[in-house]
């Protein structure tokens, strides 16, 4: 608390982990509600907790101190020997200064913290003389962090930076605008989204295009094609829904 109370980025940094991580597991066995602001989830709420009475909330806090303390009691010292097995650790600082240039995506799939949890990996591994200095760190989601351990120096940061890649007076990067809506749900996703054709072929026929500007189908990459196949069963689900004919 104290380190936070100095640092700002330590709460705003801390309190990402909490919520990605604390927050889900306890919303995945139903005691708390994800609270959304946008598609951005905000905080969390307690299941139930506008129908507690003053006596049980307190009782309820009461056990939670409660719990804290045994677990103290029990584990003693050896609660912070992860910190001595970490030596050498990123800040949480810099850390957070990572996430935030990759804006909490997954450097090379794309994918948002609030889907999967992100970790900070070395480019050039520490193993092989890597430093920890900011620009031989990106943010990639546990998956991936896993499967490139430390084996190469693989710098991904220029992938997910050409998602964002528009063109100007391109129909296809200007469509964005016109985002095809099933039963209030718009059909898109962080990679790609789905338009109504003008001059469809079928009723209901849509076209599913990338958000990154692309010369061919077979220029994108793979997270690219997992998204658009994605919005295929999306939109199949959505129109049979809205006409079961």
């Amino acid at each position: 608390k104290a380190v936070a109370a100095h640092d700002p980025s330590q709460t705003e940094y801390y309190s990402e982990i909490t919520k990605n991580m604390v927050g889900k597991v306890l919303a995945n066995h139903g005691l708390v509600s994800p609270v959304k602001d946008g598609r951005i989830t905000s905080g969390f709420e307690l299941e139930g907790y506008e129908d507690l009475s003053r006596e049980e909330i307190e009782d309820l806090i009461a056990l939670c101190d409660r719990k804290r303390d045994e677990y103290l009691q029990a584990r003693g010292q050896k609660i912070w020997d992860h910190r001595r097995r970490s030596a050498g650790a990123l800040s949480g600082t810099l850390k957070y200064e990572v996430l935030k240039r990759a804006k909490f995506r997954c450097e090379l799939c794309g994918i948002e913290a609030a889907e999967k949890a992100l970790e900070v990996d070395h480019i050039i591994p520490r193993r092989h003389g890597g430093s920890d200095d900011i620009t031989n760190l990106q943010a990639l989601c546990f998956s991936h962090n896993a499967m490139k351990r430390d084996r190469d120096d693989t710098d991904f940061r220029g992938v997910a930076a050409t998602y964002d890649d528009r063109e100007t007076g391109c129909v296809f990067c200007e469509a964005g605008a016109r985002i095809a809506s099933i039963g209030g749900n718009e059909l898109e996703n962080r990679l790609a989204f789905v338009i109504e054709d003008r001059f469809p072929v079928t009723e209901k026929h849509m076209l599913i295009i990338p958000k990154r500007h692309v010369m061919s189908y077979f220029d994108l990459y793979q997270p690219e094609l997992n998204a658009i196949h994605a919005l295929v069963a999306t939109a199949r689900q959505s129109i049979q829904s809205a006409d079961a004919s």
